[in-house]
């Protein structure tokens, strides 16, 4: 998978949100709110091509947490960022 070019994480009043940006993606109903965590894996991965594996291993290399549970909360991360389109 890769992020979906024109989407991009911004602090906008303390939140972390990623928004459409470029005349084609006027859209103000692609505006994701992401919460720390989310936000972290979102910029720690750039532009490189990833998987559920990949941002599992940014998760545990920062916080204290087990590595089922990283793997399975990417899963659901990364299915989630599929739905909305975020990501290709």
């Amino acid at each position: 998978m890769r992020k979906k070019p024109g989407f991009n994480l911004r602090d906008v009043c303390g939140e972390q949100i990623v928004v459409a940006e470029g005349k084609e993606n006027i859209d103000f109903s692609n505006i994701i709110s992401m919460n720390e965590t989310s936000a972290f894996i979102w910029e720690a991965l750039g532009d490189k091509e990833f998987d559920a594996d990949m941002m599992a291993s940014l998760l545990l290399e920062k916080y204290d947490v087990d590595a089922e549970v990283a793997k399975a909360d990417c899963e659901n991360l990364l299915r989630g960022w599929s739905e909305i389109g975020i990501v290709e």
